[in-house]
């Protein structure tokens, strides 16, 4: 969830204790939101009816684990349902094409896997492990919530510096899922992995410069 939707979040929240004639403390939506904030909306909606509808547990108030424990098998199914996703894509669209899809944790993933060519060109019997590595990333970042991924997952093509140079228009990336939602992970997106620097051993080992301004320190 965005930060925006905290208050619909906590609306929901003190409606669904309610219903079981319990108040919401401050206390309380905080803690709920610390637990559901990496999930969607939709979702923690789903979680709560799941819940109160239950036989045997609904009869009591939910608490944060009871949801939680709901909300991380639906993290379980939406790898599992991003892996038949990417799996379709490396066969119809292929190593040569970049590809954008509608779910950021699918280029995360993607990328930890070592990137769009490399999976596509993966081995048949690697495949189940492969499916393991991309579920296990897929679900972690699901679970994160805020994190960085690459816009688009590059094709093995020529590099955009050469398309850039020869004033040609960069190749269309093939889109998978629905086009809004993965216009938005475009905008969303960025160069990915984290840049690496290199430093000696005497500069990490070594305090923080101070420069001195009249009476005032700035590091």
């Amino acid at each position: 969830m965005q930060p925006r939707e905290q208050s619909a979040f906590a609306a929901l929240i003190t409606d669904v204790l309610a219903y079981y004639r319990q108040n919401a403390s401050a206390f309380t939506l905080d803690v709920w939101w610390q637990a559901c904030q990496s999930f969607d909306m939709e979702q923690v909606r789903k979680a709560v009816t799941a819940h109160a509808t239950d036989p045997e547990r609904g009869q009591f108030a939910p608490k944060v684990a009871d949801v939680v424990r709901i909300l991380s098998g639906t993290v379980t199914d939406r790898a599992a349902l991003a892996w038949g996703k990417v799996h379709e894509a490396m066969s119809r669209v292929g190593a040569y094409t970049d590809v954008v899809f509608d779910d950021p944790a699918i280029h995360a993933a993607v990328d930890d896997c070592g990137g769009w060519p490399k999976m596509c060109r993966t081995e048949l019997t690697e495949l189940s492990y492969l499916q393991h590595r991309f579920c296990t990333a897929h679900k972690a970042y699901t679970g994160r919530g805020d994190f960085g991924y690459p816009r688009r997952l590059a094709g093995d093509r020529s590099p955009d510096s050469e398309f850039e140079r020869k004033g040609l228009p960069l190749p269309k990336p093939a889109i998978v899922g629905d086009p809004e939602r993965a216009r938005l992970v475009y905008q969303g997106g960025g160069a990915g992995k984290a840049a690496l620097t290199f430093a000696s051993v005497e500069s990490l080992a070594a305090p923080p410069a101070v420069q001195r301004i009249g009476h005032r320190e700035s590091v």
